[in-house]
């Protein structure tokens, strides 16, 4: 039998664009976001402390949990927006909530139109910005540890639990890697060289310069990197050694989703046997990914009809009877996409890095009280933006509105010193807002089994160099799932 040695990678080659061509006269404040935020782009890849500072962490259940702070959400109106109506717009293109939460921001004014109050009936032009003052409520993670592979100069490589996303995304934002490395490790500028998803555990990579970070992202993409996962799946896995080589097509980028098609980028995937535990019915399959197409390990082997065992959106008969055996799914990729956004929203199990354009799952929320007190210094006639503001004051951080509001925009780099968790909830630093939707429900603690996809990246290694993680312990073919 084999020994172990294993992605759902991609390198980030494509940065996204935050600033629209100023074709029009849209007005001096416009324009000054605009120089303000080239401006901070040209300056440096990461956030103020500020941002790092707007909340901390405490540790509850076993899970890694945020408290909740005021943020600032912020985008130019695309090409399909134009001559919209704004309330129509939210509703349609982010179901964080009802339309009716956000008929209710625009009436309040803490969602702007270039830093401006409008009606609900406002039609959206070219080049408005958009900003909408939330107070958020981060998902649970793990609180298993980020440990340290290796670090020097150029590079940090640490083992990434499953649950945490690499980044900023969705709504994930200091319960990401990025985050918790830079508030309790004090890591700085720190260059993402390639990512995994949220359920993905394993080895990632860190360039601590611009240039080794290009270097990295070069090899990555000129295919100089032997990748190696290792993954538990349903069924008997062949012995022999099995490569697919079938191209891969993004469904939807909206909500992460992908199928073996003749339309997609060319990919290759080669599978070796580790083995087989007949009392299971389950295999540990090597992996390696000769390329790094979005969730490429997971669709090649759902098309090979051995799963990932518990994938929550490969491993489901929304893809059909056979769960997407063989490339079949009977069904088109418009009804795919509405048949996996509607059972996502009974079943909560899309498993996209962030799930900011979806409502919350009422499955998993119940409603509490709306009578809770106000933090201390907030007064009931107060608007949410007047609240943020306040919140600012009461904790000593005067900043700058177009800094708080662009910061978010960029990537992440550590700017703070260490910070450590609270062992305990501390009721002293919770923030309630009244107007808040997510302050009226209760959000039921997700479960280990939600916290885990059985896909592991091991081993990674390039032109004179090697890094490798621990195995986890269901990589281990005997090991039995806890009930």
């Amino acid at each position: 039998m084999q020994q172990l040695h294993p992605t759902d990678e991609e390198p980030i080659t494509n940065k996204r664009k935050y600033l629209a061509d100023d074709r029009s006269d849209s007005g001096k404040d416009l324009k000054k976001a605009k120089l303000e935020t080239k401006a901070l782009k040209a300056k440096r890849p990461g956030f103020t402390d500020e941002r790092y500072n707007e909340t901390s962490y405490y540790i509850e259940n076993g899970l890694r949990k945020v408290y909740p702070y005021y943020f600032t959400f912020t985008t130019f109106t695309k090409g399909r927006w134009v001559n919209q109506n704004i309330l129509d717009v939210f509703a349609r293109e982010f179901r964080a909530h009802p339309a009716e939460e956000y008929e209710r921001c625009i009436k309040s004014g803490s969602l702007t139109v270039n830093y401006q109050k409008v009606d609900t009936q406002y039609k959206l032009k070219h080049n408005d910005l958009l900003a909408n003052v939330v107070h958020r409520h981060e998902v649970p993670v793990t609180n298993d540890p980020i440990t340290i592979v290796h670090m020097d100069d150029d590079i940090v490589v640490v083992n990434k639990p499953a649950s945490i996303p690499v980044h900023p995304c969705g709504r994930y934002r200091h319960n990401t890697v990025v985050f918790v490395l830079a508030k309790e490790h004090n890591l700085r500028n720190l260059r993402t060289i390639h990512r995994l998803d949220r359920l993905t555990s394993g080895l990632l990579m860190f360039g601590r310069t611009p240039r080794y970070a290009r270097i990295m992202e070069a090899q990555i993409r000129n295919r100089q990197v032997n990748k190696q996962y290792v993954c538990r799946v349903e069924g008997r896995f062949p012995e022999q050694t099995i490569e697919c080589n079938h191209p891969i097509e993004v469904v939807s980028y909206k909500i992460g989703v992908c199928k073996v098609s003749n339309k997609g980028k060319n990919c290759s995937t080669t599978f070796q046997l580790v083995g087989y535990n007949e009392k299971t019915n389950i295999s540990v399959v090597l992996c390696f990914p000769h390329s790094g197409r979005m969730h490429q390990i997971r669709v090649h082997l759902q098309y090979l009809g051995f799963p990932v065992k518990n994938d929550p959106l490969y491993n489901h008969v929304v893809f059909g009877p056979e769960k997407g055996r063989g490339g079949v799914i009977g069904k088109s990729d418009e009804q795919l996409i509405h048949d996996l956004i509607n059972i996502h929203n009974a079943e909560n199990w899309l498993g996209m890095d962030g799930d900011s354009e979806l409502m919350p799952i009422l499955k998993d929320v119940d409603v509490v009280d709306e009578g809770k007190k106000s933090p201390p210094g907030f007064k009931k006639n107060e608007s949410v933006v007047e609240q943020h503001q306040h919140q600012l004051q009461i904790k000593g951080r005067h900043t700058n509105q177009l800094q708080l509001q662009y910061d978010s925009a960029m990537n992440v780099s550590t700017q703070t010193g260490q910070d450590v968790p609270d062992m305990d909830f501390d009721a002293e630093k919770l923030t309630h807002d009244p107007h808040c939707y997510e302050c009226r429900v209760k959000f039921r603690d997700p479960k280990p089994k939600d916290l885990i996809m059985y896909l592991h990246a091991w081993k990674y290694s390039g032109p004179g160099w090697s890094y490798e993680t621990d195995l986890p312990v269901w990589a281990n073919v005997e090991w039995k799932e806890p009930e």
